[in-house]
């Protein structure tokens, strides 16, 4: 035969009343230890940025003045570019555009026929400077090279 459900209840009941005062139990043990956790979890960084678990030494600290600190973006200098070389590698005159290749690096940039010199063709070196268009870097200024 099976036993009555309210013997099981107050099995269970029982039970997590001994749980319950040996959490209790526990929770006064620790506070009367003296020593929280939270104390085991407080790190101090030193001024070389090592971790430690003691405080800095304030004696140490250096004094700094407010007005010593600059907060500003340092001034550019106005360096002109010098203008870059590259071989003409595609031009259609009926469009007015063309390609130039650099000759430093691989890489093509456009030119519109405003912006270059009217005896322009295929194969000439030129030297130009570079402007961000709406698709990538543009040549302009662009002079044939003797």
């Amino acid at each position: 035969m099976a036993r009555p459900a309210t013997f099981n209840k107050r099995d269970n009941e029982k039970k997590k009343q001994t749980k319950r005062l040996e959490k209790q139990k526990r929770k006064d043990e620790r506070k009367t230890s003296g020593k929280s956790s939270m104390d085991d979890m407080i790190a101090y960084v030193d001024e070389n940025g090592m971790i430690s678990s003691t405080p800095p030494d304030l004696q140490k600290k250096e004094k700094i003045n407010q007005e010593d600190i600059l907060i500003a973006v340092p001034k550019k200098e106005d360096v002109e570019a010098a203008p870059l070389k590259g071989r003409v590698e595609h031009f259609n005159s009926d469009k007015g555009y063309g390609f130039i290749k650099s000759l430093g690096t691989t890489d093509k940039y456009f030119f519109h026929i405003s912006n270059a010199p009217e005896n322009i063709a295929e194969g000439n070196t030129v030297s130009f400077e570079l402007e961000r268009g709406a698709r990538g870097m543009n040549a302009i200024n662009i002079e044939i090279d003797k």
